[in-house]
């Protein structure tokens, strides 16, 4: 016999380990970006060894929602609940790879002086930290505003990464002997613009869940 009880305690478990995988993701950026400021090697790679976390976590979600399905037999927005925590996480696990990226970065400059002052990427890296919560939040609370908000936060960090890619451009004419460096620092601010890309991937599920029809917020 399915009981409510049981699924919603499900969904509640469901929950608390989605926030612990937003929550710890976070964290990963936030350290990543702050090991690349700071030079901070063992801070660096502090953050790629703990990327399997993510990892356990995804598998966690997968195996209980799995479990819901098999034994509780969800349908129509119930359903969607569970389908929806499935590709957050998968967001989310591809976020934390990029943040390990990150922390890439900071390891193969070894310390080098940064040729320009980090402001642009620390910049994005607060937004898309910002995007993670929310996106988060916006699941939880099965808020669409809050989804759709998305767009608009990626649209600044797309702004931003643009900015930065112009001057990088312009410093190689005066710098090029510096181009492999400003090589890996595009790479770190399209790191953080893919973040952003899968919080908006997120709001567009949490619209799904609420809505049943799937939209396009880059649209």
């Amino acid at each position: 016999m399915v009981r409510r009880t049981d699924f919603d305690s499900g969904l509640n478990q469901l929950r608390e380990l989605l926030i612990k995988m937003g929550t710890r993701m976070d964290e990963a950026l936030q350290e990543a970006v702050e090991s690349l400021k700071t030079a901070d090697l063992a801070k660096a790679e502090e953050v790629i060894r703990r990327d399997g976390e993510l990892n356990v976590l995804e598998e966690e979600i997968l195996e209980l929602g799995s479990q819901l399905i098999i034994t509780q037999q969800p349908v129509a927005k119930d359903l969607r609940r569970i389908i929806v925590a499935f590709k957050i996480s998968s967001d989310l696990e591809r976020m934390g790879d990029l943040a390990r990226d990150i922390a890439k970065v900071t390891v193969r400059l070894d310390g080098e002086a940064i040729v320009k002052p980090l402001v642009d990427i620390p910049h994005m890296a607060g937004i898309a930290s910002t995007m993670i919560s929310e996106s988060i939040r916006s699941y939880m609370d099965e808020n669409t505003d809050l989804a759709y908000k998305m767009a608009k936060d990626d649209d600044e960090v797309d702004e931003l990464y643009g900015s930065m890619l112009r001057e990088l451009y312009a410093l190689l004419i005066d710098k090029p002997e510096a181009a492999p460096q400003m090589m890996l620092l595009q790479m770190v601010g399209r790191y953080i613009e893919r973040i952003a890309d899968h919080a908006t991937n997120i709001g567009e599920n949490v619209v799904f869940l609420v809505t049943g029809r799937r939209p396009d917020l880059n649209s």
